[in-house]
This record gives structure tokens, C-alpha cells and sequence, in this order.
């Protein structure tokens, strides 16, 4: 059987990952533990970094669905958010003002939580012509780790609320807590979806059992806006330097299984307490 796929394997595309923007306020968002909050970027930063990669890119970003068409875009960006925190509606306001449209992955489990985005905001961000996207239902804390019903269940549960509150089919989704592996990606694939969002930090598309896989840069709360701007740009520089440092963190969470998320959550309370 011929790969739908196939011509598009090794297509290179710059996505970026945001999870909170915070506002001055102080006002909670998303999930607020150490470990997010090492992902949470000022709002001012958050809108010197569009500045930047509108002056260098000068090229809206793409929906996923895009690198789907029969021609796709030529140097596709992407910019995504996880986790579903009430910061999606500035930060989409903030994209809508330039024009542009961004990926919002939803935690279905936590709509309208304290901290987190509702139902009728998830529909405003759809309507400013964001795509919302399931991050799984109950945002597992290793989702590799599941058993094959569990992650088809984390799928299918999730977009089926998705699709039912938007009144529209939902087709793409990110991986939570940067987890995927293969068993991920199929169940993905079996509960309809198209395209699945990793946290691996590589410019080249993959796919596997007719679902697109799209890595990611990650922007943490320190990551200076000339690497986002040239992550966005299709600079080498922040890839590779991302890559590396993944590629260390994924052999600490081999070999700590488990008692990986426990550690590093202690260390970085640790440090949020100047301890």
C-alpha cells in the first residue's frame, strides 16, 4: 500500500512550542509547578519575540492542515501552545493582530479549571482562526507509559469533547510532557488524528501510520529572542543546540524511569526557592 506520506518524510518545517504567556498581573495559568513554570514567558517577551520574527520572517505562520494540501507552503513555520492555560486568549489575541493563526493543545480534563482555559474561550481562539488540538484528556505524566487502551482512550476521548464543543472535527494534537514513542504515535493515528506535535526538537517530518509527526523548539522562560526568532527562521544554531540538550534529557528519563519527574520537580522547587 503506497504511503500518503511519503513525499512529505524529510520535509523541513520550524515549530515552535510555547505552553504560558504571563501577564504582569500575575494571573495563574496552565498547570503553575516548577516544572511549567521553567515554560512560562513574560508577556512582554512573548511580544518582543513576535516582533522579532515578523522583522525576520516576514511570512505568516501555517496551520498543520497545510502541510497536509496537495502543495504545501514553501519553509513552513508553525507556532503551537500546550497545556490549555487561560494565557491562550492573549497570546491568540496577540497572534489574530498580526494576522496570524497558531495551534492551541487542550488537556480536555482541565477546561475551565482554575488556571486553565473554558469552553466558551476555546471557541473564541477557534474563531479567531486558531486551531485547538488535543494535549490527551488527563495530560499524563509519562503518557509512554500507558497501556495501548489507555493511550487510545487519552485520544479519543479527547477530541471526541474537543470536536463536540467546536462543532468541528479535531485532527491534531501534541504529545504531553515531551513522551512520545511509537505505541503514542500509532494510538494517535487509530483515534483519527492527522498530525501529532512531539518535543523533540527536529526540523524534519516523519510520519507513521498516516499521522504527520512535527518536532518542535521549545521556548523556555529564558530563551533569548534572537534564538527564537532564528528557531523561527530555520536557523541551525538553536536546533541543534535544543537537540543536544534533548538528547541528554532523554537518557536521564530512560534510565530514571519513573523517578525522573519526581527528581527534577525537586530540584526545581528547590531552585524556585532560592534553596
Amino acid at each position: 500500500m503506497t504511503d500518503p506520506l511519503a513525499a512529505l518524510r524529510g520535509t523541513r518545517t520550524s515549530a515552535l512550542m510555547y505552553h504560558d504567556v504571563l501577564a504582569a498581573s500575575g494571573e495563574p495559568s496552565g498547570f503553575g509547578d516548577s516544572g511549567s513554570q521553567v515554560y512560562s514567558v513574560t508577556a512582554e517577551r512573548y511580544g518582543q519575540q513576535l516582533a522579532g520574527i515578523a522583522a525576520r520572517v516576514e511570512r505568516p505562520p501555517v496551520a498543520a492542515g497545510d502541510l497536509l494540501a496537495p502543495h504545501p507552503p514553501a519553509d513552513p513555520w508553525l507556532i503551537t501552545f500546550d497545556d490549555g492555560g487561560a494565557s491562550a486568549v492573549a497570546a491568540g489575541a496577540a497572534l489574530a493582530a498580526r494576522g496570524w493563526s497558531g495551534h492551541f493543545f487542550v488537556p480536555t480534563d482541565f477546561i475551565g479549571r482554575a488556571g486553565f482555559a473554558d469552553a466558551e474561550q476555546l471557541r473564541e481562539l477557534a474563531a479567531q482562526g486558531h486551531t485547538i488540538g488535543s494535549h490527551s484528556c488527563s495530560h499524563p505524566q509519562r503518557i509512554s507509559a500507558c497501556e495501548p487502551d489507555e493511550l487510545l482512550g487519552e485520544w479519543t476521548r479527547s477530541t471526541a469533547i474537543l470536536s463536540e464543543l467546536l462543532a468541528a472535527p479535531v485532527t491534531s494534537a501534541s504529545v504531553p510532557g515531551g513522551y512520545y514513542s511509537p505505541a503514542v504515535g500509532r494510538a494517535a493515528a487509530a483515534a483519527g488524528l492527522t498530525t501529532l506535535f512531539t518535543s523533540e526538537p527536529v526540523r524534519s517530518l516523519d510520519a507513521i501510520d498516516g499521522c504527520l509527526l512535527i518536532g518542535r523548539y521549545a521556548i523556555r522562560a529564558t530563551t533569548p529572542t534572537r534564538d527564537v526568532v532564528s528557531a523561527a527562521a530555520g536557523g541551525t544554531r538553536p536546533w541543534l543546540a535544543q537537540r543536544a540538550s534533548w538528547s541528554a534529557r532523554r537518557f536521564a528519563k530512560r534510565a530514571g524511569g519513573r523517578y525522573y519527574e519526581r527528581l527534577r520537580s525537586r530540584v526545581l522547587d528547590r531552585r524556585r526557592a532560592g534553596g
